[in-house]
């Protein structure tokens, strides 16, 4: 049996995951009597947390707007502060804090007592920053909604424009947000289609919860979803090689915006990656400046051999 202050944590942590829980879904997860779940609620309460609650068999807790925020106690200026930092580093990406900065906000915001909560969303509104050329911005708003309809497990109905500007609504099960060091894209099963898809998230026009959980089957690994659909699924020709390097110096040698990663034991890797032709390809090969082995297809092969016995030529 854990003690009384561990247990409390574990509770508040789990009220942070869902909308809204039973009383019994607590008791099983603590592994405690629902009595017991009752009383931790009433103390979590007397030391700050606004937790509520809801009547009737349907009925459970979850974590509302606190009056202070315990037990780290900041003033106004000192959470509006917390929080627009964490805001900038999750839309910046700096070395790769984005995903644990965006769940941070989450929780922060969960809790900020109302007036500051309104402060920061005047700040969301007049804030930009400067994006590539080719990039679209996405509403700090609108990310923040997704990533707590991930972390809840909220079924979710998108609007979405997809590459050719055609708009169309998606019913979803959000399941993941991933940031590439350029664009956030959300993993979510597409109900209508039954199968798993990536939304570029600044294309998601409007997202709106609707209040029912998701079922997620089997999701997949979201990094090498994003990947894939990435570095493969746009392009005409694919090639699969083998470097003789561990997978963490492959793919900083091929990012995973360029190519999938498969490790081949220890000190190999095999890697997938798109291209527009084979000798586009070859090209790119070449420039990698490390030994290789194409395992297929044949084309890209054969125009690596022409580029290389090319180069051999113009240097003899």
């Amino acid at each position: 049996m854990i003690n009384t202050s561990a247990r409390l944590l574990r509770l508040l942590s789990l009220l942070s995951t869902r909308r809204s829980w039973t009383c019994a879904d607590l008791a099983a997860q603590l592994e405690i009597t629902e009595r017991t779940v009752r009383r931790d609620i009433a103390r979590l309460r007397e030391l700050g947390y606004g937790i509520e609650s809801e009547m009737g068999p349907w009925g459970g807790y979850h974590l509302g707007p606190g009056t202070s925020i315990p037990p780290l106690i900041l003033d106004e200026e000192e959470a509006l502060a917390v929080a627009v930092g964490l805001r900038t580093a999750a839309f910046s990406g700096v070395s790769g804090s984005d995903q644990a900065a965006l769940s941070a906000l989450l929780k922060l915001r969960q809790v900020l007592p109302a007036r500051i909560a309104d402060r920061l969303g005047e700040l969301d509104a007049a804030f930009t920053h400067t994006a590539r050329p080719d990039d679209s911005q996405i509403s700090p708003a609108l990310l923040l909604d997704l990533a707590t309809a991930c972390r809840r497990g909220e079924r979710t109905q998108l609007t979405y424009r997809d590459r050719g500007g055609t708009t169309s609504t998606r019913r979803v099960d959000p399941y993941r947000l991933i940031y590439t060091g350029r664009r956030w894209y959300l993993l979510a099963y597409d109900l209508t289609r039954q199968d798993w898809r990536t939304f570029r998230t600044d294309r998601i026009i409007d997202a709106t919860a609707t209040g029912q959980a998701t079922a997620l089957p089997d999701p997949p690994d979201p990094a090498q979803m994003v990947s894939t659909g990435i570095a493969l699924k746009p392009y005409p020709v694919r090639v699969t090689i083998r470097l003789a390097v561990p997978a963490d110096e492959a793919r900083r040698l091929v990012p995973p915006t360029v190519g999938v990663h498969h490790p081949d034991g220890d000190d190999a890797t095999i890697i997938d990656i798109g291209g527009p032709d084979a000798d586009g390809l070859a090209r790119y090969l070449l420039s990698l400046g490390r030994p290789l082995r194409i395992l297929h297809p044949e084309e890209v092969r054969q125009a690596f051999l022409t580029r290389t016995r090319q180069l051999l030529k113009d240097n003899q």
